[in-house]
């Protein structure tokens, strides 16, 4: 069902490290750096929209495996599951940051290295049901970068 939704409804691409199309405005892209031989990261941005959009998938040359993500704590373990879209309301946005929403990036083809520039693609909906890829380059930052370092304390990781 997704491939026909994307070959049925894909409407353009755009290439930009900070972009605004398909009502979608995204912000502040970034993507945390990894450690040789690690085989996942996230990737991090604030979503907006005027009228409101759903993001319906991903993709990334850099990664096997592209997912969107939630995380949750349930009985004091935390927990991280793939979703199948990702709803940015009418004049409002959804922050992608570690402990929450994330692009989760699977199956690395090499390692993301700080400096470095991750492509990764959204494909997002619009309120008249049309699917638009949007594409974004976010810079991968270091494990110590602000933001890129998530507490966990009590808590266990459940995927």
């Amino acid at each position: 069902m997704r491939f026909r939704m994307l070959v049925g409804g894909i409407v353009g691409l755009v290439v930009v490290g900070s972009v605004s199309a398909a009502d979608l405005a995204i912000s502040s892209p970034w993507v945390r750096g990894t450690v040789p031989a690690q085989k996942a990261t996230g990737a991090f941005m604030t979503l907006s929209s005027k009228a409101g959009v759903r993001i319906v998938g991903a993709s990334s040359p850099a990664a096997g495996v592209t997912e969107l993500h939630s995380m949750v704590v349930e009985n004091g373990v935390m927990k991280m599951r793939p979703i199948e879209s990702l709803a940015v309301p009418a004049g409002g946005s959804v922050e992608l940051k570690p402990g929450g929403y994330h692009v989760m990036l699977m199956q690395l083809k090499g390692p993301v290295t700080e400096g470095s520039t991750v492509p990764i693609t959204l494909m997002v909906e619009g309120a008249d049901k049309k699917i638009e890829a949007v594409s974004v380059d976010a810079p991968a930052q270091s494990l110590s970068a602000t933001g890129a370092v998530m507490k966990h304390e009590g808590m266990h990781m459940s995927h």
